[in-house]
């Protein structure tokens, strides 16, 4: 029986975040991305989420290489956890590598990893699949799609991308490479579908440069700026307007302290000499000689300009007058924290500019009319829309038949579902896929079933019954005493917590004549009749953890 190509999504299916995909043909496996995404709201206490792995520790032996299309952290934060555990060497262009090196650095991972960076043009042979690096646009320097060459024909993974005729550096995304490839034929397209709801096209990041102009152009205050850490074009445009109005810039915030290092070393941005200061030094200079480029763009509780916001930060306090300015969207889900960190600037009597109101930012993602010229260059047989929610996917599949797509041979899969590529295209049977919980050091050992009893904690605390008992004869010697956590402030509700010792007495005695001296089932009666009496009592429902002890 002839081999077939299977290609495995096992993150950034209906989500945003944590991509990675496997493509496997016969005995060899690649994997195209290794990204996390951040927790939803009610996941107390996780740090980030990652990928399930057991796919690829389970096939460990077959995995030929870890090729990786652009630095952001939805498609590198999962590395560091994925090569605690596998020894395989990972592919990226040099700014992505230098980003990579950073993250691997930290983990204490970078002499034990091979990685291996790679110009675009160039191609790289893994096992039976050839993996070519082409050039696109996106927020990012030096991020790619992959020409993946397989048996079965050639698979185009864009990675995330937009058409940008006039970059702030790089150059246009290689469209004549991409239009060569469709004429020789594609096998399969799997595509970016972020902004695919947004009709036409996705304004150039050179657009940005002139909305900084007119807000550097006769301010005499302070300029406050708030970007991503990745954005390097971004940044290199803040500090190019800077210059040319006299003032100098400092940095704030150690994810941007980092990109810019890492930028700087291979030649991605041009900083005129001088230009950069200190933070400890913009005390002693004219506030229209300042310009302060920060993180926090999303609001983050930790983030340089949450910290300014909020008195907590040891250099910078906000001042009337300030010019603080946004340049960001808005993350879904980080609406109300950027909200909180405004209301603060506008509190201390900053002036506040965010993206909705000047052109400060544009997106790193290609809308409709992009998407269809890369559909229309590339013409492949199958189609298999990725990175985005299921409105997104649904919504890029229609555009595949407007544009001509048999609909049968579009496949709208789900995180680990295996796509099977021959004649026709089917999901053929599922792998193990889904969210794996980082909590500190822990990884994985946060399941839904803490997360649930966090919940609980949560939103109705909890109460400890506690009670001492014979170990010869079972008979109660103390207690039962009760404390409560998160539930009611005892020392006002005095009678309430009488009555539940009663209640818990009564129910001990109850169950202990029945039961004998089988502990859990006593608990177990405990648990139910305290449960039902608060309930009842207070229209609560707190966790309740009966402890008996034998003394």
């Amino acid at each position: 029986m002839a081999e077939k190509l299977k290609i495995i999504p096992l993150g950034g299916l209906n989500e945003i975040g944590k991509n990675m995909t496997v493509y496997e043909y016969g005995n060899d496996m690649i994997v195209v991305d290794a990204g996390m995404g951040f927790p939803d709201d009610d996941m107390y206490g996780i740090d980030v989420v990652i990928p399930d792995f057991t796919y690829l520790l389970k096939n460990r032996d077959r995995i030929r290489g870890i090729f990786i299309t652009h630095g952001h952290e939805d498609h590198i934060g999962s590395l560091p956890y994925l090569l605690r555990e596998l020894n395989v060497p990972v592919y990226a262009t040099r700014m992505t590598a230098g980003l990579i090196k950073l993250k691997l650095e930290e983990h204490h991972l970078l002499g034990k990893t091979r990685l291996i960076t790679c110009e675009p043009g160039e191609s790289v042979k893994a096992g039976r699949f050839g993996v070519e690096f082409i050039h696109v646009n996106h927020s990012i320097a030096d991020a790619v799609a992959f020409a993946i060459k397989t048996p079965m024909g050639v698979c185009i993974h864009t990675g995330d991308f937009k058409i940008d005729p006039t970059p702030v550096s790089g150059g246009m995304i290689d469209l004549a490479r991409l239009g060569q490839l469709g004429k020789e034929g594609v096998l399969a397209l799997l595509c970016d579908s972020t902004n695919v709801e947004s009709p036409g096209f996705t304004k150039s990041e050179r657009s940005v440069g002139a909305s900084f102009d007119a807000l550097f152009r006769g301010c005499e205050e302070r300029i406050i700026i708030a970007t991503f850490a990745s954005n390097v074009d971004r940044i290199q445009q803040i500090i190019s307007v800077a210059a040319k109005y006299g003032r100098k810039v400092a940095i704030t915030g150690r994810s941007m302290e980092n990109a810019i290092k890492v930028s700087t070393e291979l030649g991605y941005m041009n900083i005129p000499a001088g230009i950069m200061v200190d933070l400890a030094q913009i005390k002693g200079l004219p506030k229209n000689k300042v310009c302060v480029v920060t993180t926090g763009s999303q609001g983050e509780s930790l983030s340089a300009m949450t910290r300014m916001a909020f008195n907590t930060h040891k250099q910078i306090d906000i001042q009337a007058g300030d010019r603080v300015i946004f340049s960001a969207s808005a993350i879904p889900g980080n609406e109300n924290a950027i909200g909180n960190v405004i209301n603060e600037l506008y509190r201390k009597g900053a002036e506040v500019v965010n993206e909705r109101n000047a052109g400060l930012h544009v997106s790193g993602h290609a809308c409709a009319d992009e998407l269809k010229i890369i559909h229309a260059l590339l013409k492949p047989k199958f189609f298999i829309p990725v990175h985005g929610e299921q409105r997104m996917l649904k919504t890029h599949a229609k555009l595949a038949q407007e544009m001509g797509m048999d609909p049968r041979n579009i496949v709208v899969a789900d995180i680990g579902k295996v796509i099977e590529l021959g004649r026709d295209a089917r999901v053929n049977g599922t792998v193990p896929a889904g969210r794996v919980f980082v909590d500190g050091y822990g990884v994985g050992d946060v399941g839904a079933v803490v997360l649930r009893d966090r919940k609980h904690l949560a939103e109705d605390g909890m109460i400890v019954v506690v009670a001492s008992v014979s170990a010869e004869d079972g008979g109660l010697l103390s207690g039962p005493d009760i404390i409560t956590r998160g539930f009611v402030y005892v020392k006002e509700s005095e009678g309430l917590m009488e009555e539940l010792r009663m209640v818990a007495l009564e129910a001990l005695e109850k169950s202990t004549r029945s039961n004998g001296r089988d502990w859990n089932a006593v608990k177990g009666d405990i648990r139910e009749t305290l449960t039902e009496y608060l309930f009842k009592k207070t229209k609560r429902n707190p966790m309740v953890l009966p402890v008996i002890m034998e003394v």
